[in-house]
């Protein structure tokens, strides 16, 4: 029985752990993911790689916004007064994740998968995703995506942030 058959993450995705993989362990980087939105693949994903063992620390899943500031110390007041969806969201994501686990580079994502909008009023497809390495700027990037399917929404997210991750590593 091939690894194909028996994965509950698709072929054509989880190959994509490899370079990712590779690249952080070339870098001798450990990564933390921090995920709302992803519910935690970006770290199943990375799991599929060769050799992840040697460079995948471990993942914070954070859908909710106390879940956020009681795991990975986002400010409360900002979740409350401008939404868990937003650049700076994205960013604390990134400096606790890495505040809180010996890793050295970390990846976060917050969005609206949809299909209606969320609690505060962000549309579906609006995602923020963040990288960043120990004792450096995150980098934050905002995306759009066409919010007519979740799933392929939560797809792209996790493809863009491989591929920030491997861009990171090799940088």
């Amino acid at each position: 029985m091939g690894r194909e058959s028996v994965c509950c993450i698709d072929a054509q995705l989880s190959a994509r752990a490899q370079p990712v993989v590779d690249a952080l362990r070339r870098a001798k980087l450990c990564v933390v993911t921090a995920e709302s939105c992803t519910g935690g693949l970006i770290a199943a994903i990375l799991s599929h790689g060769m050799q992840a063992s040697d460079c995948l620390h471990g993942g914070y899943v954070v859908y909710t916004k106390a879940h956020k500031t009681a795991a990975l110390g986002v400010d409360s007041t900002l979740l409350q007064s401008r939404g868990s969806v937003n650049a700076e969201v994205a960013r604390q994501m990134v400096l606790g994740a890495l505040g809180r686990s010996p890793a050295n580079i970390a990846i976060s994502v917050t969005g609206v998968l949809g299909p209606d909008p969320d609690e505060d009023g962000n549309p579906p497809g609006l995602v923020y995703l963040a990288v960043g390495r120990r004792d450096h700027v995150p980098v934050v990037v905002q995306r759009n995506y066409d919010a007519s399917d979740p799933d392929a929404v939560r797809r792209e997210v996790i493809i863009e942030a491989l591929g920030m991750l491997q861009r990171s590593a090799s940088g």
